[in-house]
């Protein structure tokens, strides 16, 4: 097949794709309830997922198209995975079976919205759509099995996708039962041979050969699974016919009947040579909930997350699919806006509880694993995550003592490491330990915000703390409660604002800034560090200078610098003044404050960072403003700075020099005004009229 054709196959395979997609939730809402929507539901999610594996094959030929016309038959030989002595078969009968699959599956959707026979029973008829979904379901994850990967340039991520949705049509092709899939192995080789195709599908001994005691449901004879099949592979009714008609009459029927004595005489068991078939054996497994499932891998979910677009996803499967390149949702293709994953701690909790009910395993998350960094490197995390899991059920429980118990112990262990942080995080003990900061037990409140603070080193759970809603509640802690809460609680505000986002989020928060400036005026030495630190943070965000302006926050600046002794808090104070005078309002309070004769007795007295910020605070203070120049200048800050700009830090001399280029002009002309008027004062004072004037 050239490669104009292949890439023709394949965006015409790409298009009914998106068409499955999108017909599977509008079947399955518009089926009524059982198993027929679910079934819709679940075979266009496994379909979508072959979008990746068209696009590589599209591309690839987009690429090939000048270099490599065309793709010869010996090249493009086609072996099932499963068996490398499969007989070679060229490229484009591949892509030509897989095509008419995809067909087969869109009609088959199709059909699933009307019954075949219009007096049929709708028992019969769900039955009838049945046998063709299993049908479909078998030819697709043939045909996926004879592709030749290395002939279109798969990469090795999408093969192990296209090899996992293989997994996964191989698992629901057993659950519908193994009575048809020998009569659906004939049915193919025929229907390949009628429709004109020169591939047959070749069993070899590593495919499972099947002796069962029934050749057909029992509900339907040969000819009608023969009809069903038809039906779904041909464009119209008079080529199902005349399909049909030849496959009935072609079939060796006595070939059929052998296998079936055979495996009666064999004690009516399956004989499954395949290793892959060895769940035939084992009782139906019970029905998952198609909301617990992961829609990539359609396993029960064990770690779900939300993208971006609110799909769920289990977490190791949608981060291999991020860490593949891909910025797309696989559910919807809707473009990822970013690529936060988000517990859903709802689901899991709901999970939890079916698996309870039903007597199932709950599943338990890995142990040990993988994150991803910011720099996009990995970082290897183990830990006891049973143990964790069991203290974030007992912060839940409604005793007073075992939630005091269990939120001093995962206090203790978020301090410990990063990897009990993913862990903590990882179990649901976020939004728990939110809740608890409303609790009545004061020390309970202590060991939650402590918790929290813990977990916020961790860069990634500084968001999920957000999410949950605990801006407001540790607000609530840092103005009612004890003061070592309370100095925890200005400690996580600090260590959340370091996120640009919760800088505003936080300063947007009623009460946030009356809080921190209450523990930075009456609150322990602690209190009033960690308090600092976060204003500081805060007010590096513009919008946040004017809030902590108005909220007071001059009034225990002032007073650390004018008792610099009692508090060793002199050099935060300063910090913050810096960043606050920056702001138009933040400068007009600080001069209204009478804050310049402090600044200036620090320039003369202060050690050399006080000196370089107290000079940094001035130099901002003065600008374009001569009422506060004039102001330094006859306060004496001459001296001061000249020393300053001679022997101070490098960041000082700058500040220094920087003002007395400012003030220089300014007291030049102070000094030209009084010598002028001293001069006019002198001459007024001392003239007396000559002798020649007097006597004319």
């Amino acid at each position: 097949m050239a490669a104009p054709e292949i890439r023709t196959t394949a965006e015409a395979m790409l298009t009914l794709v998106h068409e499955v997609a999108a017909m599977g939730p509008v079947l399955a809402a518009a089926s009524a309830p059982g198993s027929l929507g679910a079934s819709c539901l679940r075979l266009s999610r496994k379909i979508s997922l072959l979008s990746h594996f068209l696009e590589e094959i599209r591309d690839f030929a987009a690429r090939s198209d000048d270099a490599t016309p065309s793709l010869p038959p010996s090249e493009a030989a086609c072996s099932s995975s499963s068996s490398s002595s499969s007989p070679p078969v060229d490229a484009s009968s591949c892509l030509a079976d897989l095509l008419m699959a995809l067909e087969a599956a869109k009609k088959c959707l199709l059909l699933g919205r009307r019954p075949r026979q219009v007096n049929a029973s709708s028992d019969l008829v769900e039955k009838n759509i049945d046998i063709q979904f299993q049908y479909v379901t078998w030819q697709l994850e043939k045909v996926l099995g004879k592709i030749p990967y290395e002939n279109f340039g798969i990469s090795d991520e999408v093969q192990e996708q296209v090899e996992l949705i293989r997994a996964q049509l191989r698992r629901a092709t057993v659950k519908s039962g193994t009575t048809n899939l020998k009569v659906f192995s004939e049915i193919y080789d025929m229907l390949s041979q009628t429709c004109g195709k020169e591939l047959k599908l070749q069993r070899t001994s590593s495919s499972p050969e099947l002796h069962i005691d029934d050749t057909v449901d029992g509900d339907h004879d040969f000819k009608d699974i023969v009809m069903l099949v038809a039906e779904v592979n041909v464009k119209s009714n008079h080529d199902m016919d005349n399909i049909t008609s030849d496959m009935t009459a072609g079939l060796n029927k006595a070939r059929i009947a052998d296998s079936f004595i055979s495996a009666v005489n064999d004690d009516n068991q399956i004989n499954l040579t395949s290793p892959m078939l060895e769940e035939f054996k084992r009782p139906d497994p019970l029905e998952i909930p198609e909301d617990f499932r992961c829609p990539i891998s359609l396993e029960l979910m064990k770690d779900p997350v939300i993208v971006s677009t609110g799909q769920t996803y289990e977490r190791a499967y949608i981060q291999k699919w991020i860490d593949c390149g891909n910025r797309t949702c696989p559910k919807t293709q809707q473009k990822l806006q970013n690529l936060t994953l988000t517990p859903n701690y709802v689901l899991r909790s709901l999970i939890m509880q079916w698996c309870e009910l039903h007597k199932v395993e709950q599943p338990r998350r890995i142990v040990s694993g993988w994150i991803r960094k910011s720099d996009g490197t990995f970082h290897e995390f183990t830990g006891d995550r049973v143990a964790i899991e069991v203290l974030v059920r007992n912060i839940s429980s409604r005793s007073l003592e075992d939630q005091r118990s269990a939120a001093a112990e995962l206090r203790s262990l978020a301090k410990r490491s990063t990897d009990n942080r993913i862990l903590i995080a990882e179990a649901g003990a976020i939004p728990v330990l939110v809740k608890l900061l409303s609790a009545d037990d004061h020390k309970i409140q202590e060991h939650a915000v402590t918790a929290l603070l813990n977990l916020s080193i961790y860069e990634h759970n500084k968001e999920l703390i957000v999410l949950a809603g605990a801006i407001g509640p540790i607000i609530q802690v840092l103005r009612g409660g004890s003061m070592e809460a309370r100095e925890n609680a200005a400690a996580a505000i600090f260590s959340l604002s370091l996120i640009d986002d919760n800088k505003i989020t936080i300063g947007s928060t009623p009460g946030a800034f009356d809080a921190l400036i209450e523990l930075l005026y009456s609150g322990s030495h602690r209190g009033k560090k960690d308090a600092a630190t976060a204003l500081f943070n805060l007010c590096i965000y513009q919008g946040n200078k004017a809030r902590a302006i108005r909220a007071g926050i001059l009034s225990p600046l002032l007073k650390m610098l004018q008792e610099p002794l009692s508090n060793g808090m002199i050099d935060e104070a300063l910090t913050i003044l810096s960043v606050l005078v920056s702001h138009q309002e933040g400068k007009m309070a600080t001069a209204r404050a009478n804050t310049i004769p402090l600044l200036i007795d620090l320039l003369r007295t202060g050690q050399p960072r006080n000196k370089e910020n107290a000079a940094a605070i001035l130099l901002a203070l003065c600008k374009k403003d001569n009422e506060n120049l004039a102001c330094i200048g006859r306060l004496g800050a001459l001296i001061p700075l000249t020393e300053l700009a001679k022997s101070g830090t490098d960041r000082a001399k700058r500040k220094a020099t920087s003002l007395l280029e400012h003030l220089y002009p300014l007291l030049l002309l102070l000094v030209e005004d009084e010598f002028t008027a001293a001069t006019v004062h002198v001459c007024k004072h001392d003239w007396k009229p000559s002798s020649d004037s007097s006597m004319q």
